[in-house]
């Protein structure tokens, strides 16, 4: 009785070994560069071990190149050299350390940060330097996603006070707003943008493709067809 309790703990032990065999994950293999493949144009790789650098290779000369503070490489990055934001990154493996610099609000050298809550801008750090930068109008920075988003998917936002307008509780029946039930639109002020209603809170819409909004109608038209909109495009 005895070995047969050893003999289906032994199997037990087994399989949980190779439960954790298979759940390792599987990461390419990279190799070290020790001359350019190709003699002419642009090639980056990867370095086997450390996602803070990588091979560049540049009309035959191979460079080993290191991201800056706050950055990290997998060839699909364009921050800086070539680096991505560490947190768009993702290393396969390869080992990094992420060394804060702790200079006022840019945690790193290179990163996006937000200086509170609801705003309607970041700050864009390079080199250790703060740099503003404005959100589209009518959208507030969301840490979540790094970039701005509509505020009403914001739980400590104020859609009303980003966008500037409060959304009536209902369109007035037989109104151009009521139309466009259950998103009804209202005119902005602006000639390239307009008000929608989504679930009772606005959001700050652009007309885009070169098109004007017209409030006659509460639809995106050519500047032709909207006398006061007409030179909108040509400031």
């Amino acid at each position: 009785m005895l070995s047969t309790v050893v003999f289906v703990a032994l199997l037990g032990l087994g399989a949980a070994q190779r439960g954790r065999e298979a759940a390792q994950p599987s990461y390419p293999t990279y190799r070290e560069i020790t001359s350019c493949p190709e003699l002419e144009g642009l090639q980056l790789y990867p370095h086997p071990a450390s996602c803070h650098q990588f091979y560049k290779c540049a009309n035959g000369t191979l460079t080993l190149e290191t991201c800056e503070n706050g950055l990290l490489f997998d060839g699909k990055g364009a921050v800086h050299n070539y680096c991505n934001y560490h947190w768009g990154v993702e290393c396969e493996g390869r080992e990094f350390e992420l060394v804060p610099i702790a200079r006022g609000i840019c945690e790193f050298a290179f990163g996006l940060y937000s200086s509170g809550q609801c705003e309607k801008y970041f700050v864009k750090c390079e080199y250790g330097e703060p740099i503003d930068v404005p959100c589209t109008a009518g959208l507030a920075y969301d840490e979540r996603i790094h970039g701005c988003n509509w505020p009403d998917l914001l739980e400590y936002c104020n859609p009303e006070d980003v966008v500037g307008f409060k959304c009536p509780a209902y369109a007035e029946p037989g109104s151009l707003s009521a139309q466009f039930e259950p998103f009804p639109r209202y005119p902005s002020g602006d000639c390239g943008r307009y008000i929608v209603c989504v679930d009772g809170y606005p959001r700050l819409t652009g007309c885009g493709d070169y098109t004007v909004f017209d409030e006659e109608t509460l639809t995106c038209q050519d500047p032709e067809y909207v006398p006061k909109c007409a030179n909108y495009f040509k400031k």
